[in-house]
């Protein structure tokens, strides 16, 4: 199973990005994905979750209202729309599959089994 991330880079605050995962060597379709992000010496914290259907989504509050999760089975792949960024949102983004093991969505790190090498978002004031 690999997961790999793109789509990250430099942006002023304010601006926009769209993260893209692509994952491969499995049923995608089965799995809840999310997206994680991780500050330097910081922890790695839940940003945003979609259910394999497409149908549910959760978001940590922080960036409710500002980012999209969102996925196409077809291509294999999850996005996640960033507006609005701020210097706070910098950090490195990480897709992550639970590899179909739950059946509802988590914002827990431990519960998802496969992870991408991520990529960097950096915002500047």
């Amino acid at each position: 199973v690999q997961l790999v991330e793109s789509g990250g880079g430099l942006v002023q605050a304010g601006g926009s990005l769209r993260l893209s995962c692509a994952v491969s060597g499995r049923t995608f379709s089965n799995d809840h994905m999310g997206w994680f992000r991780q500050a330097p010496g910081k922890e790695r914290d839940f940003v945003a979750a979609i259910s394999w259907s497409g149908g549910s989504t959760d978001y940590a509050d922080s960036v409710k209202g500002r980012f999209t999760i969102s996925r196409d089975n077809a291509k294999n792949a999850v996005y996640l729309q960033m507006n609005s960024l701020k210097p706070e949102d910098t950090a490195v983004y990480y897709c992550a599959t639970d590899f179909g093991r739950w059946s509802s969505l988590s914002r827990v790190k431990d519960e998802y089994t496969y992870w991408g090498q991520g990529t960097q978002v950096t915002v500047s004031s």
